[in-house]
Order: structure tokens, then C-alpha cells, then sequence
């Protein structure tokens, strides 16, 4: 098969590689629709390569460079950033291409020289703002770093008014080139931020204050399509990063005897009763995209567990572990359980919740399955977590 290359802009082409058959990312996002692993191809009188692609991919992606030029030719290769997926393939397209520089941070440049043995001399070391001249192509390199690891920058093409963010702005769809052609973009987009980017939401705000001088006209990430209506995917970071929530509660559970999921039902059916959203997530079968997609813009979290073996339901404790590791913007929380010969779920949930700031409106646990007063008492929990979520603006 004729490998293809799409052309972006005169001397611009995207050459990454489609994966429509991977299912799981980092052993724990799941993949229903596949990713991509971007990487463009940018010639002046020079010829830049941004970001490469995941290990196993190398010789599509020499290919489609070879559609367009000579590997060989290659003068740099630019290291956004150091995980494999992006940057896997530098060992394989340096050794193609003997006279090409590695340019990226100087802590990437400790990060090549480990993960990947590329030597120094061979790496050129760029800071906040430098410039790369390609001969007609200009390079522009912005400082990103924690987004999402601490050697991390973007890429700014200035005569196209491209930006090359790597893991920012982006998506795991192996569908489509651009954001149009992809009805559900925004909700997998807003997936990827919970799931990679929001534990790091602090140094999203700084990185979109420093593109805010930087006229772009298109947005080139390393996963998904290409945003070539740049302001539907900034608004919508401009929002995350800075933790903006809906009114809007997260439920997630977890039942083994029908006893939790029973006040789960009365907390959630209250609370839509009250004019709040509900977004129900059952433990036993989440999707971990789904539940981190909806935590980015979510205002109070429910959480639904019966006690195991004096804690909390295993799916439960790796959901409470989760949320505390990605950090959402979540203000308020309630607790739910049921135990059978004794408790300690609710104090659990309690102790893992603490350090997050999450404010805890109350925590309901019942011995078997919940009386009449008990499930009154269900109710009263939702009706005050919906009075103190329409209260937050």
C-alpha cells in the first residue's frame, strides 16, 4: 500500500500513523475508537520533524517522510515530548537520518539520553520563546512543561500559524484529520483532559496565558484530529484548566447485593428532581474515559460503596484512589454504604477524601438493606447536596 502523507500547508504534512486496533492505553484508559500518533513533517530550505510515533509504527512513519523527501535529508527532529508513544521512534529515525539534530528541553535532553541513548552531541537544546530558522519556516518554542510530564513543550510554526502542542488539545480517535469531521470530538476531547490533563490544570492556565499573543489558525496535536477551528477546543481548555463545573453530580457505585445501588437510586433521582445533573457511573463495569470525562466540569461527587472486609469495595477504592490522583474541581461529596456483619467503607471513603479539599456534605452507611427512615434520611442528603451545589456559581 502507498503510504500517504496529508498535506496541511505548502511544506507542511502530517505523517503520523492510525491505530484503529489499540483498545487500552497506559494498562488502565480504555481505547473504544483507537488514537493516532501524530507527527508532521515541516520544510523550509531545512526539514523539521515534529514529535515521532509509538514504538512498532517506525517503518510507516519513515515511509510517509519518504513519500515526500529522502529520510536522509532530515535536519531536525523536534522532541515535544519524552514518553514513547511520541517519542519512541527518535533511536530509528536518527539512525535514518545520520545529519539531523534532536532539539527539545534541557530536561528532555536527560530524558533522550536515558530512555533512548541518543547522544549529546546530537541533541540541540532550546528554551522558552527560541527560534528555529528552517529558511522560509520559522520555529517557535514555548515552555509547557508538567503537560503532562515536566520536560514538555510546544512547538509554534509562525509563517502557518500552526501549533504543535504534542499531548495538549488532544484526543484518542483514531477517526478522522480535522475537528469537523468528528461529531463527538468535544466529549472524547474532554475524556483525554480528565483522564491526562487535569491533575496538571494549573499548568494548563499558565501554558494558554503564554499562547494568548500567538495568532494560530490551526492546532496540530499528537493524538486525534487536527482542531482547524482552533477557538472550540481553547474555550473549551480555557474552561477545564480553570475548573469550571455545571451543576452537576458524579454517582459512582458499586453494589453486591442491591442494598447500595438502592440509595444510590434515591440520592440521583432526587437530585434530577432538584434541576441537577446526574452523570451515574457503576464501578463494576466503568469505563474509566467516560467517568474521568465527566469529573472535568462536575461539581459534587457521590460515591456508593458496601463494606468489604472492613472497607471499601475494591472497584470503590480504586475509584476514590483515581479521583484523588486526577484532582477534578469537585467542591462537595456524599458517601453511601451498606454493610452486612460490620462497617468501615464510610470511613475509608472519608479517610482517602480528606486530602482532596472536597468538601463532605454527609455520609449515610446502613446495616442490611436501608428502613423507610433510612431512606428518608438518603433523600435529606441529596436535598442539602443539591441546595449546596445550585448554591456555588
Amino acid at each position: 500500500m502507498k503510504p500517504i502523507a496529508i498535506e496541511l500547508r505548502k511544506g507542511v504534512h502530517w505523517v503520523g500513523v492510525k491505530d484503529w486496533g489499540r483498545r487500552m492505553f497506559d494498562g488502565l484508559i480504555p481505547l473504544p475508537h483507537g488514537t493516532s500518533y501524530n507527527a508532521y513533517l515541516v520544510q523550509g530550505e531545512k526539514t523539521a520533524l515534529v514529535d515521532t510515533v509509538n514504538p512498532g509504527f517506525e517503518g510507516e512513519l519513515l515511509a510517509k517522510i519518504g513519500a515526500i523527501t529522502d529520510p536522509a535529508t532530515l535536519d531536525y527532529v523536534i522532541m515535544n515530548h519524552a514518553e514513547p508513544d511520541h517519542a519512541g521512534a527518535i533511536p530509528i529515525v536518527l539512525a535514518a537520518s545520520p545529519q539531523a539534530r534532536l532539539v527539545l528541553t534541557a530536561k528532555g535532553a536527560d530524558m533522550a539520553a536515558r530512555y533512548y541513548q541518543v547522544p549529546r552531541e546530537r541533541m540541540q537544546v532550546v528554551t522558552d520563546a527560541d527560534m528555529l530558522d528552517l529558511g522560509g519556516k520559522t520555529l517557535r518554542f514555548v515552555d509547557a512543561p508538567f503537560l503532562h510530564w515536566p520536560e514538555t513543550m510546544f512547538t509554534y510554526l509562525a509563517e502557518d500559524k500552526i501549533l504543535f502542542p504534542c499531548d495538549f488539545f488532544g484526543s484518542h480517535t483514531a477517526a478522522g484529520v480535522y475537528d469537523d469531521e468528528v461529531a463527538d470530538l468535544p466529549v472524547r476531547a474532554q475524556m483525554y483532559f480528565g483522564e491526562i490533563m487535569m491533575p496538571f490544570h494549573k499548568a494548563g492556565e499558565r501554558a494558554l496565558k503564554k499562547l494568548t499573543d500567538l495568532p494560530i489558525e490551526l492546532i496540530a496535536p499528537s493524538h486525534g484530529p487536527l482542531w482547524r477551528h482552533p477557538e472550540r477546543i481553547l474555550d473549551l481548555y480555557r474552561k477545564w484548566t480553570a475548573g469550571e463545573t455545571l451543576p452537576k453530580a458524579v454517582v459512582a457505585y458499586v453494589s453486591m447485593w442491591g442494598s447500595t445501588e438502592r440509595l444510590v437510586r434515591i440520592v440521583a433521582e432526587t437530585l434530577l428532581g432538584e434541576g441537577i445533573r446526574v452523570a451515574v457511573h457503576d464501578l463494576a463495569q466503568v469505563d474509566v474515559g467516560d467517568l474521568a470525562g465527566d469529573l472535568v466540569d462536575g461539581r459534587a461527587l457521590v460515591l456508593g460503596a458496601p463494606t468489604v472486609l472492613g472497607g471499601l469495595h475494591p472497584a470503590a477504592l480504586n475509584a476514590a484512589n483515581l479521583i484523588r490522583a486526577l484532582k477534578p474541581p469537585l467542591k462537595y461529596a456524599a458517601v453511601l454504604s451498606s454493610h452486612g456483619w460490620a462497617g468501615g467503607a464510610v470511613r475509608q471513603a472519608q479517610e482517602i477524601l480528606a486530602p482532596t479539599g472536597i468538601e463532605l456534605i454527609g455520609a449515610l452507611g446502613v446495616h442490611g438493606r436501608a428502613t423507610e427512615e433510612e431512606e428518608n434520611a438518603a433523600r435529606s442528603l441529596a436535598e442539602e447536596l443539591a441546595n449546596r451545589i445550585k448554591g456555588e456559581r
